[in-house]
């Protein structure tokens, strides 16, 4: 035995300090099971600032640093990859004014929507995302999912989104520069409401960044990590996908709380 410690250039009483530790149990093995359930829980779309968060919500107060170790030693990594849709449809109607500004920030439900429009490609065919998304807490408020983008596909959202209104609420909407939303009937529609239509500057994705985030964040966590057996079967998780977007996945911003119960949160301590 000495002459390996001697080989290995490691001094006696160090040796046998990590003998000693090695029978010891581990402090953290409750605090590693948790861990990984979370993870797996999320299918590895959590980093540490986000376990960091949801050990909160379960009542364990652990450093964001200690969580990262522990997630580096368990070879856990958030396996989210990031990807931007940019696209600019041309002049085919009325522009409104950039009324948002990139403010995005709002102070209560219903004060500032976004939205845009995405594409799919999946077995051959293209399909096109329409979704509505709150402002105030990151709430996807509805969406619609279709073969062509007609216009149809906007006027289908619009009505669904609006049984959210009530008579008191003052919204602003905002869009690129899209086709639909320079159509008449858009337009209307969202006059008719009293809304106030807010539009990005032409080819400006940042004038609409948290919409082009969100569709970063959707298409990486939920696109790009499943198979499909077919379109229905693609429509069938993504309305489970919004559903864990709108009420499961919580977020750093909203105090560690996911987006239905920040907002029910804030309701009941109004």
């Amino acid at each position: 035995m000495n002459a390996l410690l001697e080989l290995a250039e490691i001094p006696r009483s160090t040796f046998y300090y990590w003998v000693k530790q090695l029978d010891k149990p581990d402090p953290d093995a409750e605090l590693k099971r948790l861990i990984q359930s979370i993870y797996e829980e999320h299918k590895g779309l959590y980093g540490y600032r986000r376990i960091r968060d949801e050990l909160l919500n379960r009542n364990y107060r652990v450093n964001h640093k200690k969580v990262q170790r522990i997630m580096k030693e368990l070879g856990l990594k958030s396996i989210v990859r990031m990807k931007k849709y940019r696209s600019y449809k041309g002049t085919v109607g009325k522009i409104a004014p950039n009324v948002l500004d990139r403010n995005f920030k709002a102070q209560k439900p219903n004060e500032k929507w976004v939205t845009d429009i995405t594409e799919f490609k999946l077995f051959g065919e293209k399909l096109y995302l329409s979704p509505v998304l709150d402002l105030y807490n990151g709430e996807i408020i509805t969406y619609t999912v279709a073969s062509r983008p007609t216009y149809s596909l906007v006027s289908e959202m619009l009505n669904q989104a609006f049984k959210r209104l009530s008579e008191e609420d003052a919204l602003l909407l905002h869009s690129d520069q899209g086709w639909h939303y320079q159509m008449k009937q858009y337009q209307h529609a969202l006059k008719k409401k009293g809304i106030t239509q807010s539009m990005s500057r032409k080819g400006n994705c940042y004038d609409n960044a948290v919409m082009e985030n969100f569709f970063g964040i959707m298409k990486s966590e939920f696109l790009y990590l499943n198979e499909f057996e077919s379109v229905d079967h693609f429509k069938l998780e993504l309305a489970r996908y919004m559903n864990y977007y709108n009420h499961k996945r919580i977020k750093a911003k909203l105090k560690g709380m996911s987006p239905v119960q920040y907002r029910t949160h804030a309701q009941q301590v109004a």
